[in-house]
């Protein structure tokens, strides 16, 4: 078997905060197949996008790494210097951010971004212009041409994103980190995106960590899912284990709050009663402790361990049942 595209290990990351260190990442394991799309989904706060940024090492000022490694092809990015790391950004690892309307410049046409984008490519501009059109139909944007000529602004939701991957897949990364692509689109733009994003990963061969709140989205897209919370993964394995069968209860709930699951009209969604732990002070024994409604009397005293083969998860209920 070939080594995985990215390999982060033990990862744990806090941020100083004036009530003191917020533990925004704990021992952080996951890998990234090549070839594959690996979906990361949590609450808002569990440590996504601290978990991306780490990886590009764009982290805020106030964050410190306090141990683990996160290897991409055999490098740990950690330690690389930042012209190194500058070089790495845009050719082997792009990244497409949430809202397109803040990452393109509103100021610029398209066309000028798309041909800054391969500023470190050795062709002159008509080569790249022709790439840059190519890239366009690609995404399944109709008439290039003239959409070179046009600002973000003239662009539709849907179009801004094709621009945005578009751009990220000029360089043929090895990995592409995609931040909530669709969450901004309509339930139409976002199936289309799903699809054609599909597409350009087996036309291209990256593998791709793809970040949602959009539970369909996961299913649809992704191979291998990973479930976070408050810093921590709490279960992780292939989609169709960890969508038919959930171990943690923490996903349980989350699947739960699912609307596509919902099979009767309902005035109430279903929510996962309590909130999250205080990272700064953070509780012993499970993390998720506090809202589990099967709770044991160890959830209190152990925090427990991944456990598992392909399909792993973080619970003592497991150790219970076996």
């Amino acid at each position: 078997m070939s080594l995985p595209v990215l390999n982060i290990q033990d990862l744990s990351i806090h941020y100083q905060t004036e009530q003191g260190p917020l533990q925004a990442l704990r021992d952080v394991n996951l890998q990234v197949p090549e070839g594959k799309i690996i979906g990361i989904i949590g609450e808002s706060g569990c440590g996504k996008s601290t978990l991306i940024s780490a990886i590009i090492r764009l982290l805020a000022p106030n964050a410190r790494i306090g141990r683990g490694s996160v290897n991409f092809k055999g490098r740990d990015l950690l330690r690389l210097s930042r012209d190194h790391m500058r070089a790495l950004r845009g050719d082997e690892i792009s990244m497409v951010f949430q809202d397109p309307m803040t990452s393109l410049n509103p100021v610029l046409t398209i066309g000028r971004q798309m041909y800054d984008v391969q500023h470190r490519s050795a062709a002159n501009r008509a080569e790249k212009t022709a790439r840059s059109l190519q890239m366009l139909d690609r995404v399944g944007i109709s008439d290039p041409a003239t959409q070179l000529q046009r600002y973000p602004h003239h662009l539709s939701g849907g179009m801004r994103q094709r621009v945005a991957i578009a751009m990220a897949l000029m360089a043929e990364p090895d990995l592409l980190i995609a931040d909530e692509p669709t969450t901004a689109l309509d339930a139409t733009l976002e199936v289309q995106i799903i699809h054609r994003l599909k597409e350009l990963q087996r036309e291209f061969g990256c593998s791709i960590l793809f970040i949602s709140h959009h539970l369909s989205v996961i299913a649809e897209l992704c191979d291998e899912v990973i479930v976070m919370y408050a810093g921590e993964v709490v279960e992780s394995g292939s989609v169709r284990d960890v969508f038919i069968d959930p171990r943690h209860p923490y996903t349980q709930k989350l699947l739960e709050c699912d609307p596509a699951r919902i099979a009767q009209r309902t005035r109430e969604l279903p929510v996962i009663e309590g909130s999250l732990p205080n990272l700064v002070d953070l509780p012993g024994g499970c993390i998720f402790r506090e809202r589990c409604s099967h709770r044991l009397a160890r959830c209190g005293e152990d925090r427990p361990d991944l456990s598992g083969n392909q399909h792993q998860a973080a619970c003592h209920l497991l150790d219970a049942e076996s």
